[in-house]
């Protein structure tokens, strides 16, 4: 082979290897797109500072605060959220970053919804929201505390007892769900009794709206009954290591009584723990300190309808796992309690509900027409300590004595209680109707349904309960028929 045969076959097997590097190069991608770079043009920056300017108003609805104390919040957080500013791009600022995490909060958009608000990607609003959130419970931590004295648990009950008529009470406890969508491998552990995948938010506020304890994270493996005792403020409480001042006198009275903590029929009835009575079959004396606690428990109810209604992202589904979930409602409340105490007027305005003590009529708070939290599932039956039922009847024994009475308590129980309503005379053709109607029932209920369909016969077993409820209390059946029905 000569020396230009040689040549020639090097160029091509030169050739050769060249275009296999070719066909292996792949497409270089941008590292950002090109509209995303001129986030100073497209982002809300501009509306932000516009609004401050022009609109005060919107500024605040825009953010759920005026411009003032959005600075001081952003100075109190920008050291733990700004970034060093490098050769290759500058960084997002700490002021994008509070924007946008603030009005992920405020509305409730998705990642993909915000990013063209923003010109942020997604992604990197993922990591933004998480990292600012976290930076927000640190340095707004001080705004939540339990009282570690006894004096500042009875300052808290010297509000209630000077707002709400309810002395010798520490705080309104309640719990919601917040839901999220269902965590990969999960299965059903956090499915709840509304068929839909959840976290609980369990808090205790006190008299001015305020959250003295918060905890975040329960599933739905620990039942709702269950999400308290599970709490370590329960833990404690139980431990008697929260330095609740031991009992005393109630006002004007020689009735000695615990601080307690008011609730609904979510929560067990404990000594520290008051609950109303059952509203079968209720006294006057009865109704009246159901009234007496409601009244003190709406408060939690408020605080939560606040909280949901300014940061409506509680209000949708979060779509992230259980511990960022956790962190995004936890910076909720800590702002909550932040903007609270800063008297924020345009944040709370129209969130309470206004009661008139002449009347007893009630005008409901803003968030009420609008969508509401999933409440905590109210169970019953559960077993009670004796002095438990003794400290509620004694509250009760106040609340209808001249000491512990308010003049329009009784014009505010709006129905009369059970013993004392009426009895329906019904026609002979009723009465058959009904006889018919309870044995059509307890035949129906023999069938051997629970072997084939299990679980149509329950639920068919609680629409006849209810069927038979209606039947026998809300028509009020003579008390000689009701026992023949119930042997």
């Amino acid at each position: 082979m000569s020396d230009t045969d040689d040549t020639c076959a090097a160029v091509v097997i030169a050739c050769l290897t060249e275009k296999k590097k070719v066909k292996r190069k792949r497409k270089q991608r941008v590292w950002m797109k090109e509209w995303l770079k001129k986030r100073d043009q497209f982002s809300h920056d501009r509306l932000v500072a516009e609004l401050k300017i022009s609109s005060a108003v919107d500024y605040k609805n825009y953010l759920r605060m005026d411009a003032d104390t959005f600075g001081e919040l952003l100075e109190k957080i920008r050291p733990l959220i700004e970034k060093q500013c490098t050769y290759m791009r500058d960084p997002i600022t700490a002021e994008q970053r509070l924007l946008s995490t603030l009005r992920y909060l405020v509305s409730g958009d998705s990642f993909e919804e915000l990013k063209f608000q923003t010109a942020i990607a997604a992604q990197t609003l993922g990591k933004i929201i998480v990292e600012t959130c976290e930076a927000l419970i640190h340095v707004l931590k001080g705004y939540i505390k339990i009282p570690t004295n006894e004096n500042d648990w009875k300052d808290i009950a010297k509000e209630f007892e000077k707002r709400w008529n309810f002395p010798h009470c520490i705080g309104a406890i309640d719990g919601k769900h917040i839901t999220i969508r269902k965590p990969p491998g999960t299965g059903s552990y956090y499915f709840n009794y509304k068929q839909s995948f959840s976290i609980v938010l369990m808090a205790i506020v006190n008299a001015n709206y305020e959250f003295i304890m918060v905890d975040v994270g329960a599933n739905r493996r620990i039942s709702d009954a269950g999400v308290f005792s599970n709490t370590q403020f329960c833990k404690r409480l139980v431990k008697n290591e929260l330095y609740i001042p031991q009992p005393d006198n109630l006002p004007n009275s020689a009735i000695k009584q615990p601080y307690v903590l008011v609730g609904d029929d979510a929560f067990p009835l404990m000594d520290n723990l008051m609950k109303p009575f059952s509203r079968k079959k209720l006294t006057t004396e009865q109704a009246i300190f159901n009234y007496r606690l409601s009244r003190a428990r709406r408060i939690v109810e408020n605080a939560f309808g606040i909280l949901s209604s300014r940061f409506r992202i509680l209000l949708k589904e979060i779509n992230l796992c259980p511990e960022k979930a956790s962190l995004i409602v936890l910076a909720c409340t800590h702002l909550h309690n932040y903007l609270r105490m800063k008297k924020v007027e345009s944040y709370y305005q129209g969130g309470f509900d206004v009661e008139n003590t002449i009347t007893g009529e009630m005008v409901n708070a803003d968030w009420k027409s609008d969508r509401l939290l999933l409440p905590l599932q109210q169970l019953s039956g559960r077993n009670t300590t004796v002095s438990a039922k003794e400290i509620r009847l004694n509250f009760s024994h106040f609340f209808n004595s001249e000491q512990g009475a308010v003049p329009w308590q009784n014009e505010s129980i709006k129905a009369p209680p059970s013993d004392q309503r009426p009895f329906t005379t019904y026609s002979h053709s009723q009465t058959e109707a009904i006889d018919s109607g309870v044995q059509m029932y307890n035949m129906i209920l023999c069938l051997p349904l629970h072997r084939c369909f299990p679980r149509l016969h329950r639920q068919f077993h609680q629409y006849c309960l209810m069927w038979k409820f209606l039947a026998i209390e809300s028509l009020v059946i003579p008390q000689t028929r009701y026992n023949k029905y119930n042997n």
